[in-house]
């Protein structure tokens, strides 16, 4: 007869800085977000372990006289226990390294929207400022798919994109740029502005958005949107 009470993942790598016997310091920012999406899995995992015992992390296992209960599988409780608490402190870590990648990560998207900048202004200098010019939208959004990561993002059927990433009308090359940032930054957070008609029928507004490409979100694609370019 089958043990009610197994775990139903199966230990990960201890805790001991590495991944794979890599370091994390050593991991990408993608093999960063894998890691920890693993580790979620396996403590939610874990937490239904401890659920099919009707315990938790700080239950009594012993009787009042001090004896083991009887009544549930104590040495699998400590076993599980023990590789909860070890999972958090890598997860803490996990997040560390996480937070210190996003940094990075947005510093080298600001860096390249300066070198940007910088060239589309050295373009512009024979017809005078442009600073307006560079919001001009180059892209409307023509559909989006329920519980996409565009739609969690917050984007709208309409919206006009001014920017994604470092993509703006300048550059974008038929949208085949817009297709290249996505591929390079799956995973990880992009910067999006958008023009959106005002509800009450006014001026269009500028929103600003984080839109992360992904594929396991149930759908084609990484975006789940539709872009026609203008």
């Amino acid at each position: 007869m089958d043990d009610i009470h197994a775990p139903t993942v199966s230990s990960g790598p201890t805790t001991s800085g590495h991944s794979n016997g890599v370091p994390k310091a050593q991991l990408s920012l993608q093999e960063l977000i894998a890691e920890k999406d693993r580790v979620e899995a396996e403590l939610k995992a874990l937490g239904q372990v401890l659920d099919s015992h009707g315990v938790k992390m700080t239950t009594g296992l012993t009787t009042l006289d001090g004896f083991p209960r009887s009544d549930i599988d104590v040495p699998q409780i400590r076993t599980t226990r023990a590789r909860i608490i070890r999972l958090r402190n890598d997860y803490k870590e996990l997040m560390d390294h996480i937070e210190k990648g996003l940094h990075a990560h947005h510093a080298r998207l600001q860096q390249q929207q300066a070198e940007n900048n910088n060239t589309t202004a050295g373009r512009s200098l024979a017809s005078g400022p442009a600073s307006s010019a560079l919001e001009a939208p180059f892209a409307k959004v023509n559909s989006i798919v329920a519980g996409s990561p565009a739609e969690s993002a917050g984007l709208k059927v309409g919206d006009s994109i001014t920017k994604f990433g470092w993509v703006d009308w300048t550059n974008h090359e038929k949208l085949s740029r817009v297709a290249e940032a996505v591929s390079q930054n799956e995973g990880l957070p992009i910067t999006v502005k958008a023009l959106r008609q005002s509800a009450t029928g006014g001026p269009s507004e500028s929103v600003e958005m984080q839109l992360t490409p992904r594929r396991n979100w149930g759908g084609r694609g990484l975006l789940g949107c539709h872009l026609l370019p203008l």
